[in-house]
């Protein structure tokens, strides 16, 4: 074994991961965290900036301010096609530590251009496309570290590195109004903008909003580089993770990732904007971190309780309750002659918030189990040297998997943000897009219990 290279990795073998197995894989999950965590927070910057632009003299249109905050999951969610098999190209230490620090280009940049209300409008939708990076890192952390644990930890493992990745959402949009009020950085940092609202005169720091992290960013690159660790066995080419594509599972998973995730980064992205569109007077900033960051803590209790039960069933309770809140903040909204209530509005999207946490966790439990499960069962009474490859293929085939399932999933991030905008375009308000979100909820239940969660099921996790 080399300094960095584990030429043996057994997680399976109790001998093995109680004398040296779990110091290592607990090493490499606790540098991984921080490292995903950043990349939230860049994924989601947008969300914070777009509130801020109009005060400091952005002439942006609420189209144009969606398409900003929608952008970084859409070129993230694409990424996360090909960042979910470097792992296994490239080791996923290495892979960790140079995606980490590509996070500074898009921080740095922003930095610099929302410093002058002239820059092009084109400009800042490459730099919405290049926070993407972020996004695009869940995947590529997810098979990475999916590789370290054992199968009866992994729910666990999986739930702690997502959790504490997605709370960089709820960081990020606590954090950024606060350091976008002072000038944290003086004279390096650039000059603060002048704004007025209701006559008072006060002074932002929007650069900010990207440079805050750009210390944070190098010292976690840093620290993977030289902390965590590439494991030998889990080099495979891509057509030996290809296979994925021809697993209908596969694609199953992806609808069902799509409904839990996509619509947490989804909502985390829109729900600031949307409020301010429906609720003019509420100061947004004040509440928008609060779904996101129980979502976050939320996706590792899934992850747990889905170890003990099983995901399939905690997968198919959430999706019923996610449709029922939908309905709820439609019954809140302003309309009709009447104003709505924004703290009904708001209890039904902490409730969506929670249960697309716990949606994420007991998804991801439910992966390596269908996975494992269908190399075994192709194993099955072919002999120990074809059970024992069959338990490297399900978790080769589980890495990539995770990794593209997250990536189909991501694209709720630009659908959902997309949706509101389009929704207010053509009726005015966002219940339109609303009535869809109900519909594909349901669509999720009736899936997850026909393949995963009935008694007779064809893959029971």
């Amino acid at each position: 074994m080399s300094d960095y290279l584990l030429t043996r990795w057994e997680p399976e073998n109790p001998e093995f991961w109680e004398r040296e197995g779990r110091s290592i894989a607990r090493r490499n999950l606790w540098i991984s965290i921080p490292c995903l965590t950043l990349a939230f927070i860049v994924s989601v910057l947008w969300s914070v900036v777009t509130l801020k632009l109009p005060a400091v003299g952005f002439a942006y249109t609420k189209d144009q301010l969606f398409l900003l905050t929608a952008l970084p999951a859409l070129s993230g969610a694409t990424l996360r096609i090909f960042y979910s098999f470097m792992p296994s190209f490239i080791g996923g230490r290495r892979w960790t530590a140079l995606s980490t620090a590509s996070l500074l280009i898009p921080c740095l940049w922003l930095g610099s251009a929302v410093q002058d209300p002239t820059t092009p409008y084109p400009t800042m939708l490459m730099i919405a496309l290049l926070c993407g990076f972020g996004s695009g890192n869940f995947a590529s952390s997810m098979a990475n570290i999916g590789y370290f644990f054992p199968r009866a930890r992994k729910g666990g493992a999986n739930g702690l590195n997502a959790g504490f990745g997605n709370l960089g959402v709820s960081i990020a949009q606590f954090v950024i109004p606060l350091v976008i009020g002072a000038s944290v950085f003086g004279d390096i940092g650039g000059p603060g903008q002048h704004t007025i609202h209701d006559k008072i005169e006060n002074i932002l720091w929007l650069q900010n909003a990207g440079l805050f992290w750009v210390p944070l960013i190098a010292i976690a690159s840093i620290a993977a580089w030289f902390g965590m660790n590439d494991i030998a066995d889990a080099r495979a080419s891509f057509a030996e993770q290809a296979v994925i594509f021809k697993r209908m599972h596969n694609w199953l998973m992806c609808w069902l990732y799509l409904g839990t995730f996509g619509s947490f980064i989804g909502f985390s992205a829109g729900f600031a904007l949307l409020t301010k569109t429906q609720f003019p007077d509420v100061v947004v900033v004040h509440y928008a971190f609060i779904g996101p960051l129980l979502g976050a803590l939320a996706r590792p209790l899934g992850g747990m309780v889905s170890d003990r039960i099983g995901g399939a069933r905690v997968t198919l309770t959430i999706f019923v309750v996610m449709a029922l809140a939908v309905l709820g903040a439609l019954h809140f909204l302003p309309g009709a002659g009447g104003e709505g209530s924004f703290p009904g509005f708001l209890a039904m999207f902490l409730l969506l918030f929670t249960c697309t946490g716990i949606g994420n966790g007991s998804t991801y439990r439910m992966i390596p189990v269908i996975f494992s499960t269908q190399c075994m069962n192709e194993a099955r009474g072919r002999g120990e040297a074809a059970k024992r490859q069959a338990q490297l293929d399900g978790v080769r085939e589980s890495a990539a998997a995770a990794g593209f399932i997250s990536a189909i999933g991501a694209y709720g991030g630009f659908f959902i943000p997309q949706a509101f905008g389009t929704s207010m375009r053509l009726s005015g308000g966002p219940q339109l897009a609303l009535y869809c979100f109900i519909a594909f909820y349901l669509s999720c239940v009736v899936l997850c219990a026909v393949f995963y969660a009935r008694k007779g099921a064809a893959m029971p996790c």
